[in-house]
């Protein structure tokens, strides 16, 4: 008999403008102590904001703020929960990101280094993690990682960026509230949005694909064809591409994503270069793959007028080549996904530093 996994799901979200000011009402019933405090992970673009007036600090309540400058890192993460420990007598009651999906991968890596031992790179990998995270809530401002539903949290390690995938990874509690997407720059919204399409052009294009990840990728792709093509209100725009974000989320749930993902991984692993506009770099050069989801994508890039960087390859050496060939060839199950269980017949590092050499 087939085994299927067994997946968690987050178990409780709240969607609404404005919803974000429940949060102390949420957190209440979840302190454990007054010495046991909610720690705020927040991006530093909050700084100053209104938005730091509405989080509900009780007791020794603390906020951290975080450039998302750059992507997560392992021993960013290791430093956070050795500071977490050392500032507390008790663990802590929670912890709560605020952010995009940097400052969410950092709040769902923290909250379970708190109750597992080591270094977070041992646990970049799958179902690496035994024990239970601390509560943790994720509140998105930004749409389209997907990060605030998925069962995994994506870090640079000292020699790879995985992530830490595990039926422990999930929030328990996930505030959606699409006020907080306001303000984002044309660019950033355009490429983080393009993260949730193309996960959905990677997984209802793989190999992997069941009725499950489906009505969700399908779903997450409509949302997404009419926030980018068509011309809605700013405000039903941020509620669908919230909603877009989760959807496309939940379809790699039962699946998994694909060439764009496994060839970014490469490029940050290397450059730094941030996911989103990563995925953006290698999608345009993917037709032989995904030959209507980079139409769609030309198309939506022509109409909010964006401009990809050019040149990011242009005098890498054979080794950092090699270097992001093999970050990128590493990620087998993206790769089954993509092109199936033969796939190096066809995918070598020939063909990979091939399509680098375009960005």
């Amino acid at each position: 008999m087939t085994k299927y996994r067994n997946f968690p799901m987050v178990p409780r979200v709240v969607f609404g403008q404005g919803c974000f000011k429940q949060l102390g009402e949420i957190l209440l019933p979840k302190r454990k102590s007054s010495e046991a405090p909610f720690i705020f992970l927040v991006d530093d673009v909050f700084e100053g904001h209104e938005l730091i007036n509405n989080i509900p600090l009780l007791f020794n309540d603390q906020i951290i703020f975080i450039s998302a400058n750059e992507e997560p890192k392992t021993d960013q993460v290791d430093s956070l929960v050795s500071q977490l420990i050392h500032s507390y007598t008790e663990l802590p009651s929670g912890i709560i990101g605020i952010g995009g999906g940097t400052l969410l991968d950092l709040a769902k890596a923290t909250a379970l280094m708190l109750t597992n031992p080591g270094s977070a790179s041992e646990y970049q990998g799958w179902d690496l993690i035994k024990k239970p995270a601390v509560y943790h809530v994720g509140i998105p401002t930004i749409s389209g990682t997907g990060a605030e539903v998925s069962r995994t949290t994506v870090l640079l390690g000292p020699d790879k960026k995985l992530g830490i995938n595990s039926d422990f990874t999930p929030f328990d509690q996930v505030i959606l509230d699409p006020d907080l997407t306001q303000g984002v720059s044309t660019e950033q919204w355009f490429y983080t949005g393009m993260d949730c399409f193309i996960h959905c052009v990677e997984s209802l294009n793989g190999t992997f694909l069941n009725a499950f990840s489906q009505s969700y990728g399908e779903k997450a792709l409509e949302l997404c064809k009419e926030v980018y093509l068509d011309s809605l209100s700013d405000e039903d725009s941020r509620d669908k591409l919230m909603m877009a974000s989760w959807h496309g989320g939940m379809s790699i749930a039962y699946s998994q994503v694909g060439v764009a993902h496994a060839m970014s991984y490469g490029l940050s692993y290397l450059l730094g270069v941030k996911h989103g506009i990563g995925n953006c770099l290698v999608f345009q050069y993917l037709e032989e793959f995904y030959p209507e989801g980079v139409a769609l994508f030309d198309q939506m890039r022509e109409k909010h007028q964006i401009e990809l960087p050019k040149g990011i390859c242009a005098n890498l050496s054979d080794a950092e080549f090699d270097t992001m060939i093999q970050v990128a060839m590493s990620l087998e199950p993206l790769w089954e996904n993509a092109v199936g269980k033969e796939w190096r017949k066809t995918i070598t590092p020939k063909k990979l530093k091939s399509i680098y050499k375009k960005i």
